[in-house]
């Protein structure tokens, strides 16, 4: 990394985290209902008492248009983006901002990390200035996201085959959003799915669940989930895209072209209550030598995050027992030790905390997902 946080221009290596220490500024842009505007208010004014005190939230801001009145800006500065993405995908968001949703017609999401501020017309975060510069990330144009539910135990094959099955929705949404790839992984009775879109995720997600092919998969799951949804419903698909987001916290990919050998894997890390974030964090912080190693048999890593559930999903060109350290994102010295104070032991069904180098083949089987299916849109 240099000087100015700028990461080495390798063509197209990919290098993304939420761990890099920058603020979050997040933004929704919403267009108000006619008539709403006092009740609009008095939401706003609930949800700003209510978020002051979620940890990591620093302040925010109501801007109204000054060329439409309807129009208005909600911005919310955050210490970094995990206690962020921990409290918007929380049940206590989704009570939070019900009222304000009542409001309005149409509402967006946006989240930025803040890497250079100005102030008083001097850079506050430059060379010699109070704050360090965060690293400008390098991405590829795609955004990563996944989704995790629960099914029944005892149905987990009826699920797979279900899952397996199903045709993948038009890809085409918009102009600008395409889907690009679909993964669905099984661990016992929990299924984590992928996602890779181009453009608006939002846009995707919606386009997906209104797709008939989607409607008839969800037909066929409903005697089978733990929790009831109804993604024809508004309200209730709302909720469950909020419940069961698992958005991506790590990226990092080597630069060159796509590997034909590479082979995508998945690993279901389950943590101990309240240390999921350390455990991503911990299982996403070698991952930087992948961007920049052309030998390295991991070509891409994927680190998915919701409270104290972590999927590591990598796309490997050797066999994931060849190079377990490597798969499993425990190839520094005492990470394994760390891991093993992270993990819920007990939910990835090891009976000691893993400690040596055999360990790493035991704990490589123990959290590793099924591949049910891996979809490619056409051209992507």
């Amino acid at each position: 990394m240099t000087v100015s946080g700028r990461a080495p221009q390798v063509p197209g290596r990919v290098s993304q985290s939420v761990f890099d220490g920058s603020r979050l500024r997040a933004v929704l842009l919403v267009d108000l209902q006619e008539g709403a505007q006092q009740r609009f208010l008095d939401a706003y004014e609930r949800m700003c008492a209510q978020v002051a005190s979620v940890p990591g939230h620093i302040s925010d801001q109501l801007c109204q248009s000054i060329e439409n009145p309807s129009q208005w800006l909600i911005t919310s500065e955050w210490e970094s983006a995990p206690p962020f993405l921990a409290w918007v995908n929380s049940e206590e968001h989704l009570e939070t901002v019900r009222p304000l949703r009542a409001c309005v017609r149409t509402m967006r999401p946006l989240r930025f990390g803040i890497l250079r501020e100005t102030r008083g017309g001097h850079a506050a975060d430059a060379p010699g200035g109070q704050m360090p510069r965060p690293p400008v990330r390098l991405g590829d144009g795609t955004v990563h996201h996944a989704l995790t539910y629960t099914v029944r135990p005892g149905s987990e094959s009826k699920v797979a085959e279900i899952l397996s099955a199903f045709d993948p929705p038009d890809p085409e949404v918009d102009d600008a959003t395409r889907l690009l790839r679909t993964s669905v992984f099984l661990h016992g009775d929990r299924v984590v799915q992928t996602v890779e879109v181009r453009g608006d995720l939002s846009a995707a997600l919606g386009h997906a669940i209104g797709r008939p092919e989607v409607r008839a998969v969800e037909e066929a799951l409903a005697p089978h989930l733990e929790r009831e949804r109804d993604l024809g419903d508004p309200q209730s698909a709302r909720v469950f895209l909020t419940r069961a987001a698992m958005p991506a916290v790590h990226r990092a990919a080597s630069g060159g072209p796509k590997s034909p050998r590479a082979r995508r894997h998945a690993l279901y890390y389950p943590a101990r209550e309240g240390r999921g974030t350390d455990l991503a964090r911990l299982i996403a912080r070698q991952d930087e030598s992948v961007a920049n190693d052309p030998h390295d048999p991991v070509r891409a890593v994927t680190v998915f995050q919701r409270d104290d559930i972590v999927v590591r999903m990598v796309e490997v060109e050797a066999e994931p027992d060849s190079v377990p350290a490597r798969v499993l994102g425990l190839g520094e010295p005492g990470a394994l030790t760390e891991a093993a104070g992270l993990l819920d032991l007990e939910a990835l069904g090891l009976d000691r905390p893993p400690a040596g180098e055999r360990d790493l083949l035991r704990l490589l089987a123990h959290a590793g997902m099924r591949l049910v299916t891996d979809r490619r849109a056409p051209h992507s």
